[in-house]
């Protein structure tokens, strides 16, 4: 993995529908913006049905997201949760630790995020912050960095065990293409604040990272919940095979209902607002 298969191909430019984000893919692994919106809007109708299937049956779903910096674990997020209900669909995206927090017991602030019944929660990054970018940028030792590897799996079976239906998604992608996204966050006013100290700090570790990442596979891969990679290199097409196979995890049904039909209005017309004066935003548009 981490590995440019495009290298030698020419790329060709193109706007992500979602984002507006324009991206360089190779010549000939290009999705037209027509096909994606189609396909992601199929994958929209899906998901709402495995909302309401979740919301009926009181299922517990937990997805995690993890990547490198700039692989675009928010894009897909975006995409999995822009026409469900954000009340079924929550996403945690936790900041770093307060000083109560660092003297808890390390997976104690993300215990009261797990879902209850009818709840599907994303994190966008969770308690793998302490098997990525603790350990590469010094924030614990190299002691509870192993420790966690340790614990984690045992962490994780009682979650399965308590009903917790843990979907965990690595996405992948090339020193290159993170180069090419980072910098385009440079200069964009819509994206600077995704372009943290702390990311700067750790384009540097490519290496470590690497190696962090494959020592946090090794030891938590597990049967009860294993890793799923996703290759990222094309944000379109991660995002529509990501929410295919987070759809093909979950056993669900499509949930009869019945047919909606608008009432009929009563007459208009009976009553007269008063004059008042409203005080309406200028028209510039």
């Amino acid at each position: 993995m981490g590995k440019n298969k495009g290298k030698d191909k020419k790329n060709k430019a193109s706007v992500d529908v979602v984002t507006g984000d324009t991206q360089d893919v190779a010549a000939g692994d290009t999705l037209k913006a027509k096909d994606y919106e189609k396909q992601l809007a199929k994958l929209h109708v899906e998901l709402v049905k495995l909302q309401e299937w979740v919301k009926t049956k009181g299922l517990k779903v937990c997805i995690v997201f993890e990547g490198r910096d700039g692989a675009g674990k928010g894009g897909t997020i975006k995409a999995i949760t822009e026409r469900v209900s954000p009340r079924t669909f929550r996403v945690i995206a936790l900041p770093a630790p307060s000083d109560r927090e660092k003297t808890q017991m390390y997976a104690q602030r993300y215990l009261p995020h797990l879902p209850a019944a009818g709840e599907v929660v994303i994190f966008d990054r969770s308690w793998y912050n302490r098997a990525g970018v603790e350990r590469v940028m010094g924030f614990c030792t190299e002691e509870q960095a192993r420790r966690f590897l340790e614990v984690v799996p045992n962490f994780e079976k009682l979650m399965v065990e308590s009903g917790i239906i843990l979907l965990k998604y690595w996405l992948e992608v090339s020193p290159e293409e993170q180069t090419r996204r980072l910098k385009g966050r440079v200069d964009d006013g819509r994206k600077i604040w995704k372009l943290s100290p702390m990311d700067l700090k750790s384009y540097s570790r490519w290496d470590e990272y690497t190696k962090a990442r494959d020592e946090m596979f090794a030891a938590t891969d597990t049967s009860w919940a294993p890793w799923y990679v996703a290759n990222s290199e094309n944000k379109k097409k991660v995002r529509l095979n990501i929410i295919s196979h987070l759809l093909s995890k979950i056993p669900y049904e499509d949930l009869p209902r019945d047919k909606v039909k608008l009432p009929e209005r009563k007459k208009l017309g009976k009553y007269q607002s008063p004059d008042y004066p409203f005080k309406c935003i200028p028209e510039k548009f």
